[in-house]
């Protein structure tokens, strides 16, 4: 009996689309007059790296909560929705720090003074206070420092980063290929879409895994040809514009930033 696989590959191409159309659209925040938004990005960069590093560099919980707080306050006078902030900080990367932080409270892994026990089928096991410290300054850590850098993105579009990156001594060919694939990511996966749904007006479901796997296979191949081609096509346009290997943004007036 053949698995059904078009709705998997659907639903797959439908959910990678739409995490770069956020990703690509949260730029609406950067439009918005707030107060992070009124700041120099690189004011923005420098200040947000001084409050990573102290993050990194202290041993207090309470200290880490207040630099959480202090994001979250920053967010809501920067015109950001703060439970589409807090979607978006909790997804994924606290949520596995968490789980990574739990086992770090159990004696077995952080040895002290013992706060609580409890028995799993004869087996006991014991929180202590050294591994309740421990595993709250990394899960704070990592919520705190995440917060801030997409605090940061948000609130600055992504051009804009990319370039102040040079501030740092980044090389500017990395800034560059960065940035054009920021976009052509998103380029490229909506031409697998628009590729799979072009298959399935002609060819109905896919009724079996290897029919999903040829596609699929296709699709690859096929995507990067086209991608290939578009990258040629893309440099030519830029060579004959003028490109010199130097990037420049330009903002709302038409000044170079």
């Amino acid at each position: 009996m053949g698995i059904k696989t078009g709705n998997f590959i659907e639903r797959s191409l439908a959910e990678a689309v739409s995490f770069f159309k956020n990703s690509i659209f949260m730029e609406e925040y950067a439009s918005q007059s707030g107060f992070l938004q009124a700041r120099s990005p690189r004011i923005k960069i420098f200040a947000i790296t001084f409050l990573l590093l102290a993050v990194l560099f202290t041993r207090s919980v309470a200290f880490l909560f207040v630099l959480y707080l202090l994001c979250l306050l920053a967010a809501e006078v920067s015109s950001i929705r703060l439970g589409f902030f807090l979607k978006r900080t909790w997804v994924f990367i606290p949520i596995f720090a968490l789980i990574i932080a739990v086992p770090a409270m159990f004696a077995a892994f952080s040895p002290g003074e013992p706060v609580f026990t409890f028995k799993v089928y004869n087996a006991a096991f014991v929180i202590t206070k050294q591994g309740v410290a421990g595993a709250s300054i990394f899960f704070m850590r990592v919520l705190t420092s995440v917060s801030w850098v997409i605090l940061l993105t948000l609130t600055t579009k992504h051009f804009v980063l990319l370039k102040v990156l040079r501030s740092f001594g980044v090389p500017q060919i990395f800034v560059i290929t960065l940035g054009m694939c920021y976009r052509y990511i998103y380029l490229l996966i909506g031409i697998f879409q628009d590729t799979y749904t072009a298959i399935q007006s002609r060819t109905g479901d896919i009724s079996s895994s290897r029919d999903g796997r040829n596609i699929t296979a296709w699709n690859i191949a096929n995507l990067w040809q086209r991608s290939y081609k578009l990258q040629n096509d893309v440099y030519s346009a830029m060579i004959s514009r003028g490109y010199n290997g130097d990037m420049r943004v330009l903002d709302e007036n038409g000044k170079s930033i």
